[in-house]
């Protein structure tokens, strides 16, 4: 049962940048006549409030975050590829909201193995700022070039990736002691 929830995971941390692009470029419903609400929907005169913004998938409440990451012992360099890309990819990001994260993050590899005979890494993220995504696969596709976000070898680099992991935990972390 454990490998099923850990493949299906997987597999949605896998398809969810793809599944984001197809709705963002994909338009099926027709252009109903000048004036005419389309079917279904509230005209905008009657229309409540409109939905607060969805927070991040992954996010942090506390000043500093951890991810506690077990990665399948024979794809340890492709985790490291991953974070690599992310940093760098954070590095010369052109948003500043996703240059603020560019020290923010580090990475160690555990030397005690972890459940089931996998590498734990733990990913720090110090500071924390609410409200801000750290999930990997959707800070990495917030730091691609839209030629890159388009090419057929990122999907497949996003599956080599989700492949990769084993299992997360979070851990929302505050300053203890003297800190």
């Amino acid at each position: 049962m454990r490998s099923f929830v850990t493949s299906t995971f997987a597999l949605a941390l896998a398809l969810a940048p793809a599944a984001a692009f197809a709705q963002a470029t994909t338009t099926t419903a027709q252009q109903p006549p000048a004036g005419q609400p389309p079917a279904g929907q509230t005209p905008p005169a009657a229309a409540a409030q409109p939905a607060a913004p969805a927070g991040p998938k992954l996010g942090f409440t506390t000043p500093a975050g951890m991810l506690l990451v077990q990665v399948k012992p024979d794809q340890t360099a492709v985790f490291e590829e991953m974070m690599g890309k992310i940093k760098a990819g954070l590095t010369s990001a052109t948003d500043p909201a996703l240059k603020a994260q560019a020290g923010t993050w580090k990475y160690y590899k555990a030397a005690e193995p972890a459940a089931g005979g996998n590498v734990m890494y733990v990913v720090l993220i110090d500071p924390a700022t609410p409200n801000t995504e750290y999930q990997f696969f959707q800070v990495l596709q917030n730091t691609l070039t839209d030629e890159q976000k388009h090419d057929p070898a990122t999907a497949e680099m996003y599956k080599k990736y989700a492949a990769a992991i084993a299992g997360m935990n979070k851990l929302n972390v505050t300053p203890g002691g003297g800190a």
